[in-house]
């Protein structure tokens, strides 16, 4: 199993790499490919509204978009799944109000992200509920207590 995950900040942290690389290649390996690659940006409020208007036709931030890709990287040569783009004050806003550390946050941002470049939707019931619980088993097996808002707070 060959994941790789590249991390982008438009402010430099570091320290939130790990929990992004560690839902990511927990993500793909539970519901994707032996082998994939993608991208994960962390912007800000304004670089997310932005991203929401050109391509959701949406004049607002939200907290996650996802871009699928899939093709093949011509460097790696691993199938290129997309591109995962995470408003870090929204994460750190939803963490605070879910009583959760900022990874937890993170994690499930990025799961629900990859989840979506994988071909999950949650707009009907059921592909809601198939979607809920595949991200749920990510969560669980990275010991994140975060879930998402649709499914309630514990």
């Amino acid at each position: 199993m060959t994941v790789k995950v590249h991390v982008r900040y438009t402010r430099p942290n570091a320290r939130l790499a790990a929990p992004i690389r560690r839902a990511a290649a927990a993500t793909v390996e539970l519901a994707g490919p032996p082998q994939a690659e993608l991208t994960v940006v962390l912007t800000d409020e304004t670089g997310m509204r932005r991203l929401n208007e050109r391509y959701a036709g949406q004049a607002s931030a939200t907290d996650v978009l996802a871009f699928p890709a899939q093709q093949q990287d011509p460097d790696s040569d691993l199938p290129y799944l997309g591109d995962v783009v995470i408003s870090l004050p929204a994460a750190e806003s939803q963490a605070v109000e879910g009583g959760h550390p900022l990874a937890d946050e993170l994690m499930l941002l990025c799961t629900h992200g990859v989840l979506h470049l994988l071909g999950h939707d949650h707009g009907g019931q059921g592909e809601r509920s198939r979607m809920w619980s595949v991200q749920a088993d990510v969560l669980q097996r990275l010991g994140s207590r975060a879930i998402h808002p649709s499914q309630g707070h514990p």
